[in-house]
């Protein structure tokens, strides 16, 4: 069985790493898998890879906070970039002759570089099936809507896509609804809920060893995930430690990002040096192990993150990135109203605001964890149902009619 994932990779780690963790999860469950995982991701080869996964790396493009496409690395423009990318593609399905297609964010991929590969497959491989994978907020929705309008993605759910994948819930985000997605549309979407991260890779003594944690010692983590656009959080927290006294007896570990520019990784490790009781870490593939250690998490409110640190249950201070797209805004205030955690505006951010928010969440007991979590069960349960040849069948009038009204929506499995 073979199975052909596209990841979205224009900005940070996010969709790399979530897509990875589907993989992993897929790999587990689903006996007799192969995964070939097509991605520009410049920091693929970075990650643990699972047996049965394997990779074709594609010509990075970055999106940046102008949000104009850009080669990242190649002296090439953009339309050429990617046509090139776009034919690697192709190449790779016409060789590798999926069984499914799932697809991260975009129907058509980035600048329509997947529609040459959705219409060879349907064309010359008409068994393949083709799941579209979407996380829980896009954008707003006047942005969002007139994207899809633009870019013709509700038509292409409708004409190529057997599943609609929202790893997220409708109580903090109904995404059909707010994106006035059309009937034919909705009847193929599933919320599978957010994806749970497992345990870190190092017990919780090591990881305070390492840190040379004293058992009175609170640990405040920073993390601006890619850490592309990750300067102003770090530099506002660490101007902010002065205004602690030693009373508060607080380390702290920062964690840059590997997407970090490296003058600015520079400037903020200079910075850093006037802290004893402050560590810099370049980059982990081992997040959780300190999130799990962690007294409170200071960082952007990026999916995987929210989903690290509701994994964890863990008291968190969260700023948003506001541009290109509004997206982690959006997350922040929807999940600030749900009780998920407290969240500061990057407008409103001073280093006397976030530390009065880490000194409130140090001593913060009251974490909401009734968040749905099982994103991964659910998203491996509906691409074996495919794998199998069981019927997806949905009830499409109890969908539609009434568990639409009611901010429920979920296909349904008969097996």
């Amino acid at each position: 069985m073979r199975l052909l994932v596209y990841s979205h990779d224009t900005f940070g780690l996010g969709n790399i790493r979530r897509m990875l963790a589907i993989c992993e999860h897929l790999l587990r469950e689903i006996e007799g898998l192969s995964i070939l995982l097509i991605s520009g991701s410049p920091i693929l080869h970075g990650f643990r890879l699972p047996k049965g996964l394997d990779y074709i790396k594609l010509p990075c493009i970055n999106r940046g906070e102008t949000d104009n496409l850009v080669a990242k690395y190649l002296g090439t423009d953009i339309d050429e970039t990617v046509k090139m990318r776009s034919d690697l593609i192709l190449s790779a399905a016409v060789n590798y002759k999926p069984d499914l297609v799932l697809v991260d964010k975009k129907p058509y991929g980035i600048k329509n570089e997947l529609a040459p590969t959705l219409d060879y497959l349907q064309a010359k491989l008409p068994q393949t099936r083709f799941v579209l994978l979407l996380r829980d907020i896009l954008d707003t929705p006047a942005k969002t809507i007139a994207e899809w309008h633009k870019h013709g993605y509700y038509e292409a759910v409708k004409k190529f896509y057997d599943l609609l994948l929202i790893v997220g819930i409708p109580e903090i985000f109904h995404l059909p609804q707010e994106y006035e997605f059309p009937t034919e549309v909705i009847q193929k979407a599933h919320f599978c809920g957010y994806i749970r991260k497992p345990q870190g890779c190092k017990q919780p003594e090591q990881v305070r060893d390492e840190l040379q944690l004293s058992s009175n010692q609170k640990l405040v983590l920073v993390t601006p995930g890619g850490g592309e656009d990750g300067y102003q959080l770090i530099h506002t927290y660490l101007t902010g430690l002065k205004l602690l006294t030693d009373t508060h007896n607080i380390k702290s570990l920062i964690i840059c990002g590997s997407e970090m520019p490296i003058e600015h990784r520079q400037a903020l490790y200079q910075m850093a040096t006037t802290y004893p009781q402050v560590q810099m870490y370049e980059f982990t593939d081992d997040l959780m192990s300190y999130v799990g250690v962690a007294d409170v998490v200071v960082s952007m409110a990026g999916y995987n993150t929210v989903c690290e640190i509701l994994s964890a249950s863990k008291p968190a201070v969260v700023i948003p990135r506001i541009k290109p797209s509004q997206e982690q805004f959006v997350r922040s205030q929807r999940m600030y109203e749900f009780g998920c955690f407290q969240t500061i505006h990057p407008h409103d951010l001073t280093p006397s605001v976030l530390m009065q928010q880490v000194q409130q969440q140090l001593v913060n007991t009251q974490v909401n964890n009734t968040v749905d979590l099982g994103g991964l069960d659910r998203i491996a349960s509906l691409i074996k149902s495919i794998f199998t040849n069981k019927n997806l069948i949905y009830e499409r009038e109890v969908l539609y009619s009434e568990r639409f009204s009611q901010g429920i929506l979920a296909g349904k499995i008969i097996i």
